[in-house]
């Protein structure tokens, strides 16, 4: 990601400082806990390709910088709030703010992020950025929820995979680049444009994640986890539709009832990785990725574009 950090360097500085000041509080308890957030922040993926993507568009202005802050604080919010519903004690290698608070205090300050992310498009007259973003969030509970729902039967199909990630975790991506091109250029077309380029990375991008489930790489999780929590990831899906009805049913009852026995989740993983389904899930991967470069390039060759293009790649190239 050196280009685009290079690119925005300015602007990342610039970013930090509006986002630090839009979390603040009075509360102390509530501004401790904030400050906690702020300095275990992730890689700012979602601000980078906002940004990035007003940059394409146009100038990077109030506007862009306050849709950059705002998504990064409602997904901060949808993470404090998953580690809630996940019963995570851990994020990005450090306590989850649900081990140090427990519940009641975790989802508080899920909604005060929501809360603060509202706000800060609405006193600025901000209604599209809000309304696109806001948007996201309401697909983001709808894709958790199907998630949920499906995970009891096991009864998943590759369409209903899809929308499910498309909702989890390539509607808010989508939802940045849509957000950073309409604040920059107030073009409903390019706003299209980048929208449906940054649901193709979201998607290209959780497949990569679902895909780390059955390596050995330290990505944070350990191998199985998917499997562990009855998630069913595409390698899985592709498998179970392509082995014979024994291996499907043996397959199927190791993860309904075996999913805490290591021995036997690495033996769905063997079956996945004998059946191909690692190596569709990755030509799956590509062929998003190539799809969101396809329509990058519609755009003028420049040093933007090229910072676009190492975040698109970086998303299926990643080793965590």
């Amino acid at each position: 990601m050196k280009t685009a950090q290079a690119i925005l360097r300015e602007e990342l500085i610039v970013f930090e400082g509006r986002f630090k000041e839009a979390v603040k509080s009075q509360t102390p308890l509530l501004d401790r806990i904030m400050r906690f957030i702020v300095n275990r922040k992730g890689k700012q993926m979602r601000p980078m390709f906002v940004l990035l993507s007003a940059k394409l568009c146009g100038p990077v202005n109030d506007s862009a910088y306050r849709a950059a802050s705002m998504v990064e604080l409602l997904h901060t919010a949808t993470l404090v709030h998953d580690d809630v519903v996940d019963d995570s004690l851990e994020r990005r290698g450090f306590f989850s703010t649900y081990a140090l608070w427990k519940t009641k205090i975790s989802v508080l300050v899920g909604d005060y992020l929501f809360a603060k992310g509202l706000l800060l498009s609405l006193d600025h007259s901000d209604f599209r950025v809000l309304q696109l973003i806001s948007n996201a969030v309401r697909i983001i509970s709808e894709g958790e929820l199907l998630q949920m729902e499906k995970a009891r039967s096991l009864n998943l199909s590759e369409d209903i995979y899809f929308d499910i990630i498309r909702a989890k975790t390539a509607s808010l991506l989508a939802a940045s680049c849509a957000a950073g091109a309409f604040a920059a250029s107030g073009d409903e077309v390019l706003t299209e444009k980048m929208r449906a380029f940054g649901e193709k990375v979201g998607i290209a991008f959780q497949i990569k994640d679902d895909l780390f489930d059955y390596g050995t790489e330290n990505v944070g999780k350990p191998t199985g986890n998917d499997i562990k929590e009855k998630k069913l990831t595409l390698p899985l899906i592709y498998t179970l539709n392509k082995v014979d009805k024994s291996t499907r049913r043996e397959l199927i009852y190791i993860i309904k009832n075996q999913n805490k026995d290591h021995e036997r989740v690495q033996h769905v993983i063997k079956k996945v990785t004998e059946a191909g389904g690692i190596e569709y899930a990755i030509g799956r991967m590509n062929a998003y990725r190539d799809e969101a470069l396809a329509i990058l390039h519609e755009f003028e060759d420049n040093d933007v574009r090229k910072g676009l293009e190492e975040l698109v790649r970086y998303t299926t190239d990643r080793k965590y």
